[in-house]
């Protein structure tokens, strides 16, 4: 696990704890140039959240993902898991058997995302007739505006 410093921490995030780059500077995800940003790309994805989640339970097979996460197409689904693999957040296990079964698991890491990204999860099903309502608010809004201009 890298070492980690507190540091003044941002407003709305208390106590927050952030790890020391190799050139000495604490991640900050708000800094342009700040590798982490590229970690919060990863797992800001919608596909990440849910490849996540379906992993939560334990080891699945392509066919099994594909199952769980109904939309999600084959190329996408072989992205995102190569990009988690990549990332230390998903292992492949190939079998030697014919045909190949591959079985994609949570690392150690990528089961740290369990709780947050169900948390997003959780909030968009809670919330999904707030936002609709707020979409549709917006573009009653825009519409009323747009009539009066033009």
């Amino acid at each position: 696990m890298p070492a980690t410093r507190d540091r003044r921490p941002r407003p709305g995030t208390p106590g927050r704890v952030l790890a020391w780059l190799p050139d000495g500077k604490p991640a900050d995800a708000y800094s342009a140039p700040c590798p982490s940003r590229s970690a919060l790309d990863r797992i800001a994805d919608k596909w990440t959240a849910l490849i996540v989640g379906a992993l939560a339970d334990g080891t699945l097979r392509f066919s099994e993902l594909r199952e769980a996460i109904d939309g999600i197409s084959e190329k996408m689904l072989t992205q995102t898991l190569r990009s988690l693999e990549r990332d230390g957040l998903v292992s492949r296990t190939v079998h030697p058997t014919v045909p190949p079964k591959v079985e994609y698991r949570l690392t150690e890491l990528g089961r740290t995302l369990e709780a947050p990204l169900g948390a997003v999860r959780d909030w968009a099903e809670r919330y999904i007739n707030e936002v609709n309502a707020a979409r549709a608010d917006y573009e009653r809004r825009a519409s009323d505006s747009s009539a009066r201009d033009g």
